[in-house]
Order: structure tokens, then sequence, then C-alpha cells
């Protein structure tokens, strides 16, 4: 957002004796990008160097194991060109990151099993059955060709690298321990990636502006974020979204849309944190309804509602109490629970919704009419479902259960494969998928964030267990919401959940002083941590390195 959105930089208090994350001195301004000079951005942060004073330091063996893959570049742009100024601090020109469009676009009938390498124009791959080859080679050819000078649209490009560990850059703590277990429930970028959107058990959304320093790669002078705005709901909020077409250079597409318990839809102004209208849905008793789940539709004009056995699809553009119903149950056939999770596929007119009844269902964009129901295959309820980039795949993920399934649409009810974390209670534990589908990136109730490369997935999809290409600890307490930015190597993790006191001694240690009850308590204050952060996940230069194995022998000496 701009400086207008709350009237201030996202600066805040930087921690006492905070020092610098680099070795090296990495340049103040950011020049021209081209790929020769891509490997040179980034800084030295590595487990073995010198902590911050804003983090505790982690032991190396909860920091990341051993990487096996190549770096993905994908064709995107940098924060270098569009016009980003960091002495303006201007929020980044809007980019255009809608899915890839059919080719038939006025088919009236949707169906699941068209493949996605006939029908859509893709960058990259066809998908996971098809090999990394040519789409990757052309790209490259297009970077050796195209000079930046030339045409600035080309050439630009800095890809995720998860060769080694993100580092992290800055966050935010201070926000959340004003108020006590104000932890945090998930994060979400902005589409234009101009900020970053948080839920708390405070049941306040916090918008906080993209640090200006990261444009000019000043990193060491990065201070502790702080929200530019606060929107409080009235009671326990069950879900938030960004409008799909927001633009922080057209105030008129900056809102977003939440939900809470007993209260209304609300559609929040993204620049002075106002309400700036309300959807109202009613049950059959005309009492005021709660909506479990949010989703807009791509191109904005609808808002999906999810309700028990029941989507009400509301207009942006009428708001108020008229709104479309769709029960996902007829003639008691369909798919029951509360509607928990929504997710509209980049290539069809179709719509996955999930339930706490633990299955997922593809209905038709036009009349919500049930094209396929998936099997129950998970354990717990879903939370969170999304497509891949060509719209072959569906990935799930659900409460209690460690598994996240990848389902092969063009043959619906077949498992591709499937990804373990660490899911231990109810929490909405949320993943990511990067813009080419390549890479899939989940937190858990651990801290650990854990990355799948999805290319590295069998052709044959017997249903094997894909293994991470990289785990790293993020965070002390559960890793609950991750998102990756829409054309920069960043990450945004959030951290923390309910905590539960432990029980005291009840024969009579109790009564005695205080140290017992401190030596009880300690494990589970130790696992507390309330923050946001920021995470660099593109390349790092030689030099940097070179530091960082310096620093690494000097730690261990």
């Amino acid at each position: 957002m701009s400086d207008s959105a709350g009237g201030g930089e996202s600066g805040g208090v930087t921690g006492a004796g905070q020092e610098a994350e680099a070795d090296t001195e990495p340049p103040h301004k950011a020049p021209p990008f081209t790929e020769a000079d891509s490997l040179e951005v980034g800084k030295a942060s590595e487990e073995g160097g010198e902590p911050s004073a804003k983090r505790p330091k982690m032991n190396e063996e909860e920091q990341g194991l051993e990487q096996v893959a190549k770096p993905v570049m994908m064709d995107e742009e940098t924060a270098a060109q569009g016009g980003l100024l960091p002495e303006d601090q201007a929020p980044p020109a809007q980019r255009t990151t809608e899915p890839p469009q059919c080719e038939e676009e006025g088919q009236e009938e949707v169906s699941i099993s068209v493949r996605g390498e006939e029908e859509c124009h893709q960058n990259g791959d066809g998908g996971h059955d098809a090999p990394l080859d040519e789409g990757e080679t052309k790209l490259e050819e297009k970077h050796n060709d195209d000079s930046p000078a030339d045409s600035p649209s080309e050439g630009q490009h800095l890809g995720l690298d998860f060769t080694q560990n993100p580092q992290m850059l800055t966050g935010s703590w201070t926000e959340y321990s004003t108020v006590p277990e104000n932890y945090l429930k998930g994060c979400k970028w902005a589409p234009d990636g101009s900020c970053i959107l948080t839920n708390s058990a405070d049941n306040v959304l916090r918008v906080y502006n993209l640090p200006p320093e990261i444009y000019s790669y000043n990193w060491d002078l990065l201070p502790e974020m702080s929200p530019v705005l606060r929107m409080a709901e009235g009671d326990t909020i069950y879900d938030y979204c960004w409008y799909p077409k927001m633009n922080s250079l057209d105030p008129d597409t900056c809102f977003l849309a939440s939900s809470s318990r007993d209260n209304p839809v609300h559609v929040w102004d993204a620049f002075y944190g106002e309400v700036r209208a309300s959807f109202r849905p009613y049950n059959h008793l005309d009492e005021l309804t709660a909506a479990h789940s949010l989703c807009f539709s791509p191109d904005g004009t609808q808002l999906y509602c999810g309700f028990d056995k029941t989507v009400r699809v509301f207009y942006t553009d009428r708001p108020g109490r008229d709104c479309e119903e769709r029960p996902t149950i007829v003639k008691k056939q369909g798919q029951s629970g509360i509607i928990s999770c929504f997710g509209f596929s980049p290539c069809q007119s179709v719509y996955a919704c999930g339930s706490y009844s633990r299955c997922a269902g593809l209905y038709s964009c036009q009349d919500g009419t049930l094209l396929a129901l998936l099997p129950t295959r998970h354990h717990g309820g879903l939370t969170h479902l999304l497509f891949s980039p060509d719209g072959n795949y569906l990935y799930t993920g659900g409460r209690k259960d460690p598994e996240i399934l990848c389902w092969d649409l063009r043959e619906p009810g077949k498992v591709v494969f499937s990804l373990k974390r660490n899911v231990a209670t109810n929490q909405r534990i949320y993943f990511d998928l990067d813009l080419s589908g390549r890479y899939l990136l989940s937190g858990d109730t651990e801290g650990v964030v854990s990355v799948w490369d999805t290319h590295t997935a069998p052709p044959d999809g017997n249903e094997e267990l894909l293994q991470p290409q990289l785990r790293f600890k993020a965070h002390w307490d559960c890793t609950n919401g991750i998102s990756i930015h829409p054309f920069m190597p960043l990450l945004a993790t959030s951290s923390g959940q309910r905590q539960f006191p432990w029980p005291g001694d009840s024969e009579g240690d109790s009564a005695s002083d205080g140290e017992g009850g401190e030596a009880v308590m300690s494990p589970q204050e130790i696992r507390q941590d309330n923050t946001l952060s920021l995470w660099w996940a593109g390349p790092l230069g030689p030099a940097a390195e070179g530091g960082q194995e310096q620093s690494s022998a000097e730690a261990e000496a």
C-alpha cells in the first residue's frame, strides 16, 4: 500500500543491539537487473553466523537439512522494473497475475478431463507428468539472447532458490506481544505484492507495507515491521481474502473481505481501514449467519461464502442480503458438512469446495452443479486447498491430518502423490504454491517449513510419498501461515497457536515456593512464538556464500 494507507511507512522500532545479517555490504540501489548479476543479490545470513538481536539463535539441528535440486528461474518480473522507486517509497506497479487463459473461452460445458497441455497457454512444462526440459530451455535462451536495455520486460527474472535455507530479513513481533497469547492465524500477500495481510487471535486484521529497503537491497537497515492499518472485527475471524484485482495504484480496487462470528461479511477499505460494504447472509429462519469461508471469483465480480451444506454467492457490485443459494446436498446426495475452504480453477469455469466432512467437491461456476465428488481420503476436515497453475491438479490438506494430497482432476478420484507434514491440532495450517506450480511450501505444528519439488514426482502417479527437498526451522512455535510473493523470491510466514497451561503438581508442591510451577511452565513458554516473518528465498552471491562459510568456521571454532 502507499503511505496514505494509515499514514506512514512500515518501519518500526528496531531491537536494541540489532546487528547486520550480512558479512558483505550489498548495493544500496538496485541497478538494472540481469541474469549475470542476479547471483550478486542477497546477503549472507546462515545458521552459523552472528545472530541478530531480534531473533533467538537456533541450533544447527533445528535448521535446514540437505537440499538436492537446481533452482528454478521463473518467468517473472523483478522489483527493479515497473517504476519501483525506493526514494519515493511508492507501491509497486500493477502486475498482471491472472491465470492462464483457455483457448476456447466461449465454451458452455465444463469438462474436468480436459488436458491442460492442449487447452492452456503456460510458461514452462505442462504439469507433473512432463519433464522440466523444453520450457526451461526456452526460458534460459531468452535470458541469454535478450538484454535488459533493449527489452526491459525480458531477461530480468529472479526465481526461487531452495538449494539453501531462506534467510530471515525482518518481521513483526512487538505488535503481538501487547495482548497475552495473541497468536497469528495466517498471512496473505496482496495480489500486487505491495503489502501483507495478517489475522490474529485478538480479531484484528493488520496490513503491513513491504519495506522499501528491500527494493534497494539495503537489508542491513531493515527495521522491525509495523502495521499501517488495523481493522478490528467484533468476534473470532473465520476467514479473510483479498480482492483479486487489487492494485495499489488504483485505490478503488484496494479492498478485502472478512467474516467473523455473529457478524455479516465485511468489505474493508485497504487504504483507510474502514468498512466499505457488507454482505448479510440469512438462513431459512431469517437469522443472520456467519460465513465460515470466503473467496472472490477470479474476475472479482462474485464473492463465494461457505456455510453448512450450502454455498451463497454475492455479487460485489450489489451489497446487502440478496444472494444466490447453492446447496451442496440435493436429494440427500452430495457434499455434506460445513464448507471450510474454496479454490478456483485457473483454466476452467470450475471451483472446488472443501468441507469438514473430510471430502472435496468440484462445481460449475455457472450454476453450482456438482461435477465430481472426490473420495474421502483425509483423516480430518479439510482446511485448505489449491489448484495447480495448469488446472490439472488439486492439493488438499486437513486438520489433525499429516497429509497433503495431490489429486489428478483429469481422472477424478486419483491421488498422484502425498506430502507429509506434522499437523497435530485443529488449527488451519496453510500451504502455498509458487506461480510456476513447481514448489509447494507448508509449515507444521513444530515450526518447520517444508519445501517440495512437485516436478520430481513419479510420472506414473502410484500415490508415492514425495520427500521434501528442503526443511528449515522458521519459528519456535507452530508455523500456521505461509505465503509466496507474487513476483519476488520472498516468503511470509506467521506463527503461534493457542497455549494451554500445564497442570501443576497437586501433591503439595503447589503450596510451596513458585519454583516448581515455573519449572513446569517453562517448556510451554519457550515454545510460544507469535511472529510475522519475512524471508529471502532467492539466490545468494558467491562472495556472500564465502562469507557464510567463514562465519560458520569461526562459530565452530
